[in-house]
């Protein structure tokens, strides 16, 4: 089973992310090729306001803030890839709320 997982990450902490899910397994694309460390990576504009109990990374609580961030695909294989992914994924990233999403994927 394969699964793709996407995240949104500050450009700052690109590096680090990407390091730590491929090291839990994260980018390996199935083939003959052993191609591993694979992903997509663009770079855009994300926003968000701090709430009152907020602990935020970047930005001040009651705040519009607008980040240059990265958005990250890469491919997993098996459920145990992805979730150890996640995890790693959650212990780089500096945000208090980790934006990512994870999708099973179809072979047609």
């Amino acid at each position: 089973m394969r699964f793709k997982l996407v995240f949104f990450v500050p450009l700052p902490a690109l590096s680090a992310c990407k390091t730590a899910i491929f090291a839990a397994g994260a980018g390996h694309y199935p083939g003959p090729g052993n191609y591993t460390e694979c992903c997509f990576t663009v770079i855009g504009t994300g926003q968000f306001r701090p709430g009152a109990t907020a602990k935020p990374h970047i930005g001040t609580i009651g705040t519009l803030e607008e980040v240059q961030e990265a958005r990250v695909e890469t491919i997993c294989l098996g459920e145990e890839i992805v979730r150890k992914a996640v995890e790693a994924l959650k212990k780089a990233h500096p945000y208090e709320e980790v934006a990512y999403d994870v999708y099973r994927m179809e072979d047609f």
